[in-house]
C-alpha cells in the first residue's frame, strides 16, 4: 500500500454517510455508461422477441413448441394460455448465457477500467481505502445483477400482457394458484435468479483485479462462462458438474411446483455463496496488495 493511501485511511475515519455517497456515485456512474444501458437493453429485447414469435407460432391455433415437447423452455407451451409464462420463459432463456455475460461485463470491468482509464489511484487516495473501494464495487455489480434480472423481468410481463391473456395460473404440479400468488412467485423467481448471478460476479470482480485491460478481464470472464457451461453439458463430467457456478441455475423452476421443492434451490444458493466467499476473498487479496500503477 502506498503512503499516500495509508496517510488517508488512518487521518480520520470513514462515515457511512460518505460510504453511502461512494456506493450511490459508482451506481450512477455504472448506469450511466452507453455500455450498460446496451446490455440493458439487449436483456430487454429478449422477451419481446420471445413473445411475438410464441405469437405469430401460435397465431394459427398450434401450440408453442410444436406440440412436440422439445421446443425451448418448459414454460414456453404454457405461454399462450398465460402471458405470466412468459416471464419465466425469458428468464429461462436468457439465464444460461445473456444474464450471466451482462454481469461478467459490468464485474470485469469494474476495477480493471478504472485502472485502464487512470481513475484507480486518484479513488484510493480518497478516505475509502481498498478494501471499502472493493465492497462498494462488488454491491454495485450485485445490485446491476438484480437490476438486469429485473429488466427481463418486466419487459417479459409487458410484453406478456399485451399480446396474452393473464389470469390464474397452472403450476408445473398441476394445481391451480391466483393471478396474485402467481405474481408473487414472479418477483420470487426474479430475485432468486438475480442471487444465482453473485458468483459469477465475484469472479469477474477477480478477474478484474488481475490486469489492467478493462476488455481482456471482461473478455476473460466472459470466456470463463461459457467454458464452465460446456464443461456442465459433458457427461463424462458428472461428478464434477454439481460443483460448477451454472449447474443449479434453473432450479428456479421447482418455485412453481405445489408443493415448491427446496433442495436445488438450497443447493443453487449455498454454491453461490460459497463462490461469492471463495472469490471474494481472492479478489481482496490480491488488490489489497496490487502496485497500483494507474
Amino acid at each position: 500500500m502506498s503512503r499516500a493511501e495509508v496517510v488517508a485511511e488512518t487521518a480520520r475515519p470513514v462515515s457511512p454517510l460518505w460510504t453511502f455517497g461512494l456506493l450511490r456515485n459508482e451506481l450512477t456512474t455504472t448506469f450511466r455508461r452507453w455500455r450498460t444501458l446496451a446490455l440493458l437493453a439487449v436483456l430487454a429485447g429478449v422477451p419481446v422477441l420471445v413473445g411475438i414469435a410464441v405469437k405469430i407460432e401460435t397465431g394459427d391455433g398450434s401450440s408453442a413448441g410444436g406440440g412436440g415437447g422439445g421446443g425451448g423452455p418448459a414454460f414456453i407451451s404454457q405461454i399462450t394460455n398465460n402471458g405470466l409464462f412468459l416471464v419465466f420463459t425469458a428468464l429461462a432463456a436468457t439465464l444460461p448465457f445473456f444474464l450471466p455475460m451482462a454481469i461478467g461485463v459490468v464485474a470485469g470491468d469494474a476495477i480493471a477500467g478504472e485502472a485502464n482509464a487512470g481513475t484507480l489511484r486518484y479513488l484510493l487516495v480518497s478516505p475509502a481505502g481498498r478494501s471499502r473501494l472493493l465492497l462498494t464495487k462488488y454491491a454495485t455489480v450485485v445490485l446491476f445483477c438484480l437490476a438486469a434480472t429485473l429488466v427481463v423481468a418486466v419487459s417479459a410481463l409487458t410484453v406478456g400482457a399485451l399480446l396474452f391473456p393473464l389470469g390464474d395460473l397452472t403450476t408445473i404440479s398441476g394445481t391451480h394458484i391466483s393471478f396474485a400468488e402467481g405474481l408473487g412467485r414472479a418477483l420470487l423467481i426474479a430475485l432468486v435468479v438475480a442471487a444465482s448471478l453473485i458468483g459469477v460476479a465475484a469472479l469477474g470482480l477477480f478477474v478484474s483485479t488481475l490486469t489492467n485491460s478493462g476488455i481482456a478481464a471482461m473478455a476473460t470472464t466472459v470466456g470463463l462462462l461459457i467454458t464452465v457451461q460446456i464443461l456442465d453439458q459433458i457427461p463424462q463430467l458428472h461428478a464434477l458438474q454439481p460443483y460448477f457456478f451454472s449447474h443449479y441455475w434453473l432450479s428456479f423452476a421447482d418455485l412453481m411446483r405445489e408443493p415448491v421443492y427446496w433442495d436445488d434451490l438450497a443447493k443453487n444458493l449455498g454454491l453461490q455463496a460459497l463462490y461469492a466467499a471463495v472469490f471474494g476473498s481472492a479478489a481482496w487479496a490480491r488488490f489489497t496488495t496490487k502496485d497500483i500503477t494507474a
